[in-house]
């Protein structure tokens, strides 16, 4: 019996023929709240489709069952990847090790686990979708929407080459701080990788301060990403997770935020692109 064969996550089909796009915000392994949620907007993925703003493992206590459940929705189910996904990918690589605070163990010591990890190496940093961008964290104020999606493109070109191995091990450090087009190498897949995974604080001319996580203690000269009146992207609309500690709050025009910090006991964000309407577990 597969996930989705399972009385309990068989979710009851809407009367209706509309077939509606969701995203929804970092799940982090809280499986449970998920499936609450999909069951409250009746999902029906014979017909609609489930997308992810990145991060669907780690902290919550079922990240084997979300990733697996994810992935057995085929077609119906997009992501993006987010640094935890990143995380999990660069621990099965043997780059890293688990952390006390991971909870992926169960992940990398189930029998379908190289089967998950390939599926997920698979996975893109960016998503199109009508006129809807989607990103774990954001996109830095100095570049264009075809720009990011190019440079997103690199890395991920990346991670489905023989070239990944490399990649995770000199993916993870706050250096270079300024992105700059004359990067190359690894140094410039790594400030590809935190401008779109990891962001949160950045100057003007997009440098990073990856060390503040709080949303209302920006430390001179940064600010939030999204908050520079020159951003290229400020026109677009663009969909985002990653920050728990903005609470899912009104970012301004073209913005929605996902991450209400479900793992770390708010609800669970889902928007249906229909109507921009936003929906939470519980």
């Amino acid at each position: 019996m597969t996930l989705l064969s399972h009385p309990s996550y068989f979710l009851h089909p809407i009367p209706c023929i509309d077939v509606t796009d969701y995203v929804v915000g970092d799940i982090q392994g809280c499986f449970d709240p998920l499936m609450s949620l999909l069951e409250k907007v009746n999902f029906n993925p014979s017909q609609d489709t489930l997308i992810a703003a990145g991060d669907l493992v780690n902290r919550g206590p079922k990240s084997l069952e979300t990733i697996r459940y994810c992935k057995e929705l085929g077609s119906a189910f997009k992501m993006v990847l987010g640094n935890h996904d990143l995380h999990l990918l660069a621990i099965a690589h043997g780059v890293k090790r688990p952390t006390p605070k991971d909870t992926i163990r169960d992940i990398l010591e189930a029998p379908d686990a190289g089967d998950l990890i390939d599926w997920l190496q698979q996975q893109p940093l960016m998503l199109s979708i009508n006129q809807y961008t989607i990103v774990h964290a954001g996109i830095p104020p100095q570049w264009t929407l075809a720009e990011a999606l190019s440079l997103a493109n690199e890395v991920c070109t990346t991670l489905r080459s023989h070239r990944a191995q490399t990649y995770f091990e000199h993916m993870y450090g706050n250096q270079p701080a300024t992105w700059s087009d004359s990067l190359t190498g690894t140094e410039r897949l790594r400030s590809i990788t935190n401008s779109l995974t990891r962001m949160r604080f950045c100057a003007e001319d997009g440098t990073l301060d990856l060390e503040t996580k709080d949303a209302f203690k920006a430390p001179y000269p940064f600010c939030p990403w999204f908050s520079h009146k020159s951003r290229k992207t400020r026109h677009n609309d663009v969909i985002f997770g990653h920050w728990a500690s903005l609470e899912g709050r009104d970012c301004g025009e073209h913005l929605f935020p996902l991450d209400t910090g479900c793992v770390w006991g708010g609800p669970l964000r889902i928007m249906n692109l229909d109507n921009r309407r936003y929906i939470h577990y519980p």
